[in-house]
């Protein structure tokens, strides 16, 4: 997602996000540590898409 996409969305939609991403590293990272998933690139996505979410949403507080 865009960073100006994120700048448009409210705090709660922003929470939401952050939380359905929070969900998906933990699940990820277990599937890498068990070898299920190969696929380490999927997880450092979706850190960094929690990454930026957190850092609208401190945006936004200011």
């Amino acid at each position: 997602m865009k960073a100006k996409d994120l700048k448009q969305l409210t705090t709660v939609e922003l929470n939401s996000k952050a939380a359905e991403l929070r969900g998906l590293v933990r699940d990820l990272r277990f599937k890498v540590t068990t070898r299920q998933n190969s696929k380490v690139r999927d997880l450092r996505k979706a850190r960094r898409e929690l990454a930026q979410i957190l850092s609208a949403l401190s945006a936004n507080k200011q």
